[in-house]
């Protein structure tokens, strides 16, 4: 399945202005862990060590952990906050740091560079993230005091290195608090146009050049800017147990600002909601926490009660449950992942929301053909893996860990994928392909691939009238609509993604 789906956090919260690169609101306090985190029991004498780091020092350790290990950083964040137990204003704090200094790193390094005057390639990799994530607080966080940051930032490299590092670190950031005013994201010149989006944006050259080429330098600048910005919470109502209109309004009496998506039928958008995995309706299964995006991959399939359907990729199982509520609960949904750990996420979501048309299994998807007859399913969903670049405002290390060979590789494993189950389509069936990616290569070159080895499907324009039209309104596609669109991450402000629904001839 795709990458947004396997860790998918939730990051609530409002709009960071990419003009003047200043951060107006804070990052949700928590993010909902998806099973992926639980405390560790039996190591009082190791937490309590923990509980006597600051929040600013627990950040700095869970970015040094992010780059010198690869872990993604909602998982290790997810940890940290777990672990050290934290109040609520400082885990927010915390995640603020961890996220807001990955994503703007290569603007920060940018601006660093003039004042550290060995070179930043000759740091230790903690005094570098506890510099990046210092100046990330001068220059983008305007409720922290500029002391506040520098003494805090002086008293860590006091207690991990010598006087020398210290003394360095108070000089370095006591220059950028000085130098704020001319110090601007917006304000940064190169020759290049590509380089001057990558810094300006904080993105990796080759990225740029790459959807500056697919979709033009203005989009592509676009999209990075989007990619800077908080992701909005979202939630996908259970229809089978309440409408959206009452979930809103039971949302709206009990403090929260709740109000319908435009493109998602059974959408909620929640602005400053907090952890929504951690909430009563949640866990009563009233609702799925679900990007906007991504709800539109069932709606595409459409399915009817009594349908025989397969989600090959599925865990942790929001777009298996949303067929299955659309069917009526009526039918058959069958949830695969190649994991039995994740098999066990799709059957809490079905047991939450009271689903008893899902049946989760687990198998290789590039097998499922041993398991099921030829021709016997009405519909098939690939949720394919991807490179997840329409997620990197939620994960935003993908930028800088995903490579140009990362979408080779990716894009060939898709291709395979959709050879295998394509077979398992019944004749006048249907095969919907998505990820949660903006690479072409992933997208509409893998269709168009499909389609010339694969006669026998085509593009379906059939999509629900409602959706195309508000795609049509953003810009997602054209009044030449076939069947296939990119939903790009300023759209609709939620997160990158690419539907095609294909119909195979009777």
């Amino acid at each position: 399945m795709s990458e947004s789906n396997t860790r998918k956090p939730n990051r609530a919260g409002g709009m960071t202005n990419s003009s003047s690169g200043k951060s107006k609101s804070k990052r949700p306090l928590t993010r909902p862990s998806n099973g992926s985190g639980t405390a560790i029991a039996g190591q009082q004498g190791a937490q309590a060590q923990r509980k006597l780091k600051s929040p600013r020092e627990l950040a700095m350790d869970t970015l040094v952990k992010v780059s010198q290990t690869g872990a993604y950083s909602n998982l290790q964040l997810n940890r940290t906050l777990q672990e050290a137990q934290l109040q609520r204003a400082d885990a927010g704090l915390v995640t603020e740091l961890v996220y807001g200094t990955i994503q703007r790193q290569a603007t920060l390094d940018y601006w660093l560079a003039r004042f550290v005057s060995k070179g930043l390639h000759k740091l230790e990799p903690w005094v570098h993230q506890l510099l990046r994530m210092s100046a990330y607080q001068l220059l983008y966080l305007d409720r922290i005091p500029a002391h506040a940051a520098v003494n805090e930032a002086v008293t860590i490299a006091k207690k991990r290195g010598h006087a020398g590092i210290s003394g360095m670190i108070n000089g370095v950031l006591r220059s950028i608090d000085r130098g704020r005013s001319e110090l601007q994201a917006a304000e940064i010149k190169h020759a290049d146009p590509i380089m001057q989006i990558a810094l300006r944006h904080s993105y990796p050259e080759w990225l740029v050049k790459r959807w500056a080429a697919a979709y033009g330098a203005e989009t592509a600048e676009a999209i990075c800017a989007s990619g800077n910005e908080q992701p909005h919470a979202s939630i996908r109502a259970n229809t089978l147990r309440s409408s959206r209109e009452a979930l809103i309004e039971q949302l709206q009496a009990a403090g929260y600002s709740a109000e319908a998506s435009s493109i998602a039928p059974a959408g909620i958008i929640v602005d400053r909601g907090g952890n929504l995995a951690d909430t009563d309706g949640f866990r009563e299964g009233l609702w799925t926490v679900q990007d906007v995006s991504s709800m539109l991959v069932a709606e595409v399939v459409a399915p009817k009660a009594g349908m025989q359907v397969l989600d090959c990729c599925a865990a942790p199982g929001g777009k298996s449950t949303h067929l299955a509520e659309l069917m009526g609960g009526k039918g058959k949904v069958w949830a695969n992942d190649l994991h039995a750990h994740k098999r066990d996420l799709i059957v809490s979501q079905t047991e939450r929301l009271k689903l008893r048309n899902v049946e989760a299994i687990t198998e290789d998807a590039l097998k499922l053909g041993e398991r099921f007859k030829p021709r016997s399913l009405d519909a098939v969903l690939l949720d394919a893996p991807c490179s997840g670049f329409g997620v990197i405002k939620r994960k935003p290390e993908i930028k800088w860990t995903k490579t140009a060979g990362d979408v080779s590789d990716i894009a060939a494993l898709q291709q395979r994928l959709l050879n295998a189950v394509c077979e398992l389509v019944r004749p006048g069936g249907v095969l919907v392909y998505s990820t949660c990616t903006i690479e072409r290569a992933e997208n509409e070159e893998q269709v168009a691939r499909f389609l010339r080895e694969h006669p026998e499907f085509q593009l379906d324009a059939n999509w629900p009238e409602d959706i195309v039209e508000q795609l049509r309104e953003a810009g997602a596609i054209g009044n030449a609509f076939e069947g296939q669109a990119q939903l790009l991450p300023q759209h609709f402000d939620s997160d990158g993604f690419f539907i095609a629904r294909m119909l195979k001839r009777p």
